[in-house]
């Protein structure tokens, strides 16, 4: 089969022909119909990411159909099926509390194993996906593995966003347009922020309340928009400078969500602690999203109360996948790449 495979960090992927994967006994065999591109391939695209190495597949948001059921698994051959990116054992502590992307033993294709920038892929504890409804597009499916639901997750797991309620959102690539996008169709008012005009320009066209071009005064022009600061600030990017603003930006009693993943010196940041401690903020982590509250996710798109579409901008080939990498090294266009064409 054909796929995509990292011989030398930071720069063009390998196509290759790769042996077909064995079919877990837990799992199946997906012919992968869509797998977006995400900011997450490229940390390990760059190196950056500790679980990668040389020779690796990456992409980890895709759907698909079975064409191979093992003999323990939950679907059958033809099953169409989308999957978050963390595939959760379902018996350790925190799978059984429901926090199933907070895992103690973690599956996650494209990172601890081969991934979906393939034409087939192996899919073990295959309980975790979701049937894929006939009529959303594959494309849009396979951003809910990673963006959409870490959005959603974001929003209403962790930070309880309400209606009536400003949610500031730092970085409007896939994840942020994602938050932007779900946080309308809960009833807040959003405020968009990005260092590229056109992508600002692309969040109000799909209905943002207002936009601000990322600066030194980003935080107190998102104070002065929302008459006292956001209620919930999402932080899509993982550097300081949005941090910091996404915190500074908060009125108190607001809720900061880390949604952005910081990496190599990134890891390690300043936090203003004095603005947590005089505002009573709350600081929450989030990665990923159970994979029981798909019904709520695709009930809100199945009911056309939020329209996700313009997340896709680019549908690409396969041979494409290096170049779409190489993008994220510096600011990129609105909305996100997804491979549909395996044979070029």
């Amino acid at each position: 089969m054909r796929a995509a495979v990292i011989r030398e960090f930071h720069a063009d992927l390998s196509i290759e022909d790769v042996p077909h994967p064995d079919c877990p006994t837990d799992g199946v065999i997906l012919r992968v119909i869509a797998c977006g591109v995400c900011r997450s391939d490229w940390h390990g695209w760059t190196g950056h990411h500790p679980r990668i190495a040389l020779g690796h597949v990456g992409g980890h948001e895709y759907c698909g159909e079975v064409v191979e059921a093992g003999p323990d698994a939950t679907f059958a051959v033809g099953d169409r099926l989308i999957a978050p990116f963390i595939l959760a054992c379902g018996t350790c502590p925190q799978c059984r509390m429901g926090a199933q992307n907070t895992c103690l033993d973690q599956r996650l294709p494209g990172f601890t194993q081969p991934g979906a920038f393939a034409e087939y892929l192996a899919v073990p504890r295959d309980h975790n996906l979701a049937r894929l409804p006939d009529d959303l597009d594959p494309a849009l499916a396979a951003a809910l593995g990673c963006r959409v639901t870490t959005a959603w997750h974001a929003l209403t797991g962790r930070a309880a966003l309400a209606g009536g309620e400003w949610l500031a959102v730092h970085g409007t690539g896939g994840i942020g347009l994602s938050a932007a996008l779900l946080g309308r169709a809960l009833g807040a008012r959003v405020v968009a922020v990005d260092v590229v005009p056109e992508k600002l320009d692309h969040a109000r066209s799909l209905g943002v309340d207002a936009v601000v071009l990322a600066g030194d005064d980003t935080a107190a022009r998102i104070r002065d928009i929302t008459d006292g600061g956001a209620h919930v600030s999402v932080e899509a990017l993982g550097i300081p400078v949005t941090v910091d603003a996404s915190v500074k930006c908060l009125r108190p009693l607001g809720r900061h969500v880390q949604v952005g993943m910081p990496s190599v010196e990134h890891a390690t940041m300043p936090l203003d602690m004095a603005s947590v401690y005089a505002g009573n903020l709350a600081l929450f982590g989030t990665r990923g999203m159970p994979s029981w509250r798909y019904p709520s996710l695709l009930a809100l798109i199945e009911a056309g109360q939020v329209d996700l579409s313009p997340l896709i901008a680019r549908r690409v080939g396969l041979s494409d996948v290096g170049a779409e990498l190489a993008a994220f090294d510096g600011p990129t266009p609105p909305g996100v790449a997804v491979v549909t064409d395996f044979a070029a």
